[in-house]
């Protein structure tokens, strides 16, 4: 759970979201479209960029089918779990 409330972290402090906290973020509350955070493709790609800083990874859209592991902060936990062994 402790790398969960970090994305969050990372998600409000990366795009700027200052008037939110961990607790207003939903673990399995989409990221992008109406129904859950709302983000946008510029968002998508500044928090990639934050994710691949913060945990020193190479994401690869075109291998890596980012779309699904960046559906809400509990796949984008497994994702880098998964990556990170």
């Amino acid at each position: 759970m402790e790398l969960e409330l970090q994305l969050k972290q990372l998600i409000i402090d990366s795009l700027g979201l200052e008037d939110m906290s961990v607790e207003d973020i939903d673990t399995d509350a989409p990221l992008f479209g109406d129904d859950g955070l709302g983000l946008d493709s510029v968002d998508a790609l500044e928090l990639g960029l934050a994710v691949q800083k913060t945990f020193g990874l190479q994401l690869d859209s075109e291998k890596q089918n980012l779309r699904n592991h960046f559906e809400n902060v509990g796949t984008l936990a497994a994702f880098i779990r998964s990556i990170k062994g």
